[in-house]
């Protein structure tokens, strides 16, 4: 890291490294009030009152009808926060994302690089990194207080993961009755959400075989694309999702936010997924080499962008930074070990 690079990263606040234990997300929320309080008022500035309102009486109930079985710790962090919102922000699925499962340049193990975009203000400068002790073993969630799921996270010695969002489905000339149709197809889903799902894995799955298996083959509420590294030569992978079936591309492989192994009408999502999948695709050898997150630059970087990782589960590395306005957010986070 060169002087200047160093001298900013000093005057940026760190990333909360908190310990969840037994604690789970409502233990998270009591730690980090502050981020807690401020991702609720972000969600609230989103979606409107009127909309944060419906959506999250129906998000309980869709939780409810299938018998989700995180809806109790959902019900404990509304209870706390005081405020309509938090069963719609645990159900929300807007982000966009770049990743890429390759060998790590340095020799040892394998790498998964992501960034995450979402249009809610705020979640660059909130993140935190939970450390988990699950009946699997131990892992790093690099999450938000008040959030159930996993997005993006690294076990030492196992794997490392993340989701990003597919295109919407295209079934019509029309955005908005497209939007209607795939949502009234979710509704009548029983199967959990992506998020859930790879928070069963990391809970629960020892290997990286073992991971993939799950994250190919279990049914999902919605399609998902999924990004996975182990910890020998070889163990990578994206794995493309639909709610039934998946298609899975060996490392090196890149993922934005359109489909590359799957052949399926849909809408574009964020900001440039193909000239972001292609950047990814040029640059994953050599990202990171001079500076931790040299390789986020336009268009994997954007307006929407939050969050840029590095996990090499082999090494124990955890590398992440907050981003707001196209800009970090918060000092670099290493650790994981």
């Amino acid at each position: 890291m060169d002087i200047a690079a160093a001298e900013q990263d000093a005057s940026l606040p760190q990333i909360p490294h908190l310990y969840a234990g037994t604690w789970g997300p409502l233990g998270l929320a009591e730690a980090a009030p502050e981020q807690f309080r401020a991702v609720l008022a972000s969600g609230r500035k989103h979606y409107g009152a009127v909309a944060m309102g419906v959506g999250n009486a129906l998000s309980r109930r869709w939780l409810l009808r299938n018998k989700n079985p995180y809806l109790h710790e959902i019900d404990a962090l509304a209870a706390t926060a005081g405020v309509t919102g938090v069963h719609l922000l645990n159900m929300s699925y807007e982000w966009t994302c770049t990743s890429s499962a390759a060998p790590d340049p340095t020799g040892q193990g394998m790498r998964l690089l992501r960034t995450l975009d979402w249009p809610l203000d705020g979640l660059g400068r909130h993140v935190i990194v939970a450390h988990v002790n699950a009946p699997a073993g131990k892992y790093e969630n690099v999450t938000w207080p008040g959030f159930s799921g996993v997005v993006t996270a690294m076990a030492p010695g196992r794997f490392a993961a993340a989701i990003n969002q597919p295109p919407m489905r295209k079934w019509t000339r029309s955005c908005w009755l497209d939007w209607g149709i795939n949502r009234m197809r979710l509704w009548r889903r029983h199967a959990l959400p992506p998020v859930h799902v790879l928070r069963q894995v990391f809970d629960a799955c020892r290997t990286f075989e073992d991971a993939k298996t799950v994250l190919s083959e279990t049914p999902l509420a919605m399609p998902a694309f999924f990004t996975l590294v182990g910890t020998k030569s070889g163990e990578g992978c994206v794995i493309e999702r639909t709610e039934d079936s998946a298609v899975v591309r060996d490392s090196p492989a890149s993922i934005a936010n359109h489909w590359v192994g799957h052949s399926q009408p849909g809408r574009a999502r964020g900001i440039d997924s193909e000239g972001r999948h292609a950047l990814m695709e040029q640059t994953r050898e050599g990202a990171g080499l001079e500076t931790p997150f040299d390789w986020v630059t336009a268009p994997i970087l954007n307006p929407t962008t939050r969050l840029a990782v590095i996990a090499n589960p082999a090494t124990a590395r955890l590398s992440v930074q907050g981003w707001e306005n196209q800009a970090p957010a918060t000092a670099v986070f290493e650790g994981g070990g």
